[in-house]
């Protein structure tokens, strides 16, 4: 029995099967990445794990006495408290192990009892192995690994962004060091100092994890188990993600040869059923060879998913500078950031770096004047069109589908026009109708990438576009911003996506 045993799980919303009768399980020491396309479970998958989820059938088996620890970025916390305190709160127990040894040493003043003194040796004893005394220096360790520190460590709760937040809560779990930890996206609100700690963390991790991501990158450096979510069923395959795509590829591979072989075979049998079927000499061979190819167990191609298409609609680009910034302060009260300035070329791609939290964000909406400078001024080109794409997945109507979001919007569109669109950027016909808040995160990133197809535009602002999309998704929106020929500004946290085209690199805070 594995720390996990996942038994015959079918997960379904409404006529969407995720998965059926899926198996696996997950051992001491697995370090598992979950994938798939957008849209086929993987959170789901989690929810279910962590019983926030009933699954149509199958069970969901934990290992007695096994601690496992879910990151959800949207846990309601005290407002009130600074981060340390709240970060303090992972050593509870130990705290009031510490309240119950200062008791059993006031009492000692009076009584001194063998009972007594016994009872502050053993809680002196449990604090100095558990490492008690040493709490402080932890927590600062793990708070400064995941960029908490800078946010500093008296700062209240609420003051903080849902980002800054996500990064408290997280290290809140991993002080808490349960045996299992549960990962939905733990990159996408860390930058790459942060990236690269947590890798080296989840390697040392003597426990188990699962983890869902969509940086492949960081996927491949921490895992040494694969589960791939795939047209109904889950599948779990040895070693990391690239280990997992060479055998996918692989088994592919090995299937589509042994299917025209065995195409090759089934053409014989006909054709020469065909031809001796009717001529009484040959007529039982002929019967012979239809209960032979009667009872061959017919080899089906491996399905494929269609890749979304994205394409952004052009307008003609300013021969100006496109964007001149000059002694600009961005913030809310404060400035966030010294004076910046800086100039963007007709044409040019730019992607602004820095770590999170440091203004990135508030320096787009600035841009687009969703956040007013505190001083400074930046100036577009007369003939700038902007189309933004804004990285928080959050709806004026959660509850409206996304039929009705881009009816609403584009109402010149006819209902037909709009389905084809969401299907040319992957949203699948049957989530059309669904609410989007019902919709995976890789879905509902692929309608605004549908609404900002709608655009017209020569100027692209886009605010981690890739958070959310899978492989495909990904790859194709990096070739369609290659072939854009318009001005791109891009926040993103990945060097991959990037490095092989970005015309210039800004490190805000630098």
């Amino acid at each position: 029995m594995g720390l996990l045993d996942i038994i015959e799980v079918t997960h379904s919303f409404g006529d969407n099967v995720l998965y059926k009768n899926a198996s696996f399980e997950l051992f001491k020491g697995e370090h598992m990445g979950i994938v798939g396309h957008n849209g086929t479970g993987k959170t789901t998958l989690l929810n279910t794990i962590i019983g926030s989820l009933i699954p149509d059938g199958g069970r969901i088996v934990w290992q007695r006495n096994v601690k496992y620890g879910y990151l959800d970025q949207y846990a309601k916390i005290d407002n009130n408290v600074t981060v340390f305190d709240y970060l303090k709160t992972a050593f509870q127990e130990l705290y009031d192990k510490e309240s119950e040894l200062t008791g059993a040493y006031e009492k000692m003043a009076d009584d001194d009892s063998d009972e007594l003194i016994n009872k502050a040796s053993s809680l002196q004893e449990l604090l100095e192995s558990s490492g008690f005394y040493e709490v402080e220096t932890t927590i600062l360790k793990v708070a400064n690994g995941l960029g908490v520190t800078v946010l500093g460590m008296d700062s209240v709760l609420g003051e903080l962004s849902g980002g800054q937040r996500a990064k408290v809560i997280f290290a809140k779990l991993l002080l808490e060091h349960p045996d299992v930890l549960l990962l939905d996206e733990p990159t996408n609100f860390l930058d790459k100092e942060h990236i690269e700690w947590l890798t080296g963390y989840l390697n040392d991790f003597d426990g188990a994890f699962i983890v869902i991501s969509h940086d492949f990158d960081f996927l491949d450096k921490v895992t040494n188990c694969i589960c791939n979510i795939e047209f109904g069923s889950i599948t779990k395959y040895c070693g990391n993600f690239s280990k997992f795509l060479e055998i996918k590829d692989l088994k592919r591979e090995g299937v589509v040869r042994e299917f025209k072989s065995q195409q090759v075979q089934i053409k014989k049998f006909e054709d020469y059923i065909a031809k001796n079927g009717a001529r009484a000499s040959t007529a039982s061979s002929a019967k012979s060879r239809q209960k032979m190819l009667d009872r061959i167990d017919k080899i089906e191609l491996p399905q494929s998913i269609a890749k979304p298409t994205f394409q952004f609609t052009s307008l003609p680009v300013s021969t100006q500078r496109t964007l001149v910034v000059k002694d600009l302060h961005i913030g809310y009260t404060n400035p966030l950031l010294p004076k910046m300035n800086f100039h963007i070329a007709p044409g040019q791609k730019v992607v602004i770096t820095g770590f999170n939290g440091i203004g990135k964000s508030t320096l787009i909406k600035t841009l687009i004047r969703q956040v007013p400078a505190i001083s400074g001024d930046f100036k577009f080109a007369d003939n700038v069109k902007v189309a933004y794409y804004e990285q928080d997945l959050e709806w004026t109507n959660p509850k409206q589908t996304p039929l009705q979001i881009m009816t609403e919007k584009y109402h010149r569109l006819s209902t037909s026009q709009i389905r084809k669109h969401l299907s040319q950027c992957g949203v699948q016909a049957k989530n059309v109708m669904q609410p989007i808040s019902s919709l995976s995160g890789g879905e509902q990133a692929k309608v605004k990438i549908c609404m900002l197809m709608l655009t017209q535009a020569n100027l692209l602002i886009l605010d981690e576009p890739t958070n959310h999309l899978d492989v495909d998704a990904k790859d194709v929106l990096m070739n369609e911003l290659i072939r854009w020929q318009g001005n791109i500004i891009l926040v993103t946290h990945e060097p991959s996506f990037y490095k092989n085209w970005a015309d210039k690199v800004i490190n805000i805070g630098a």
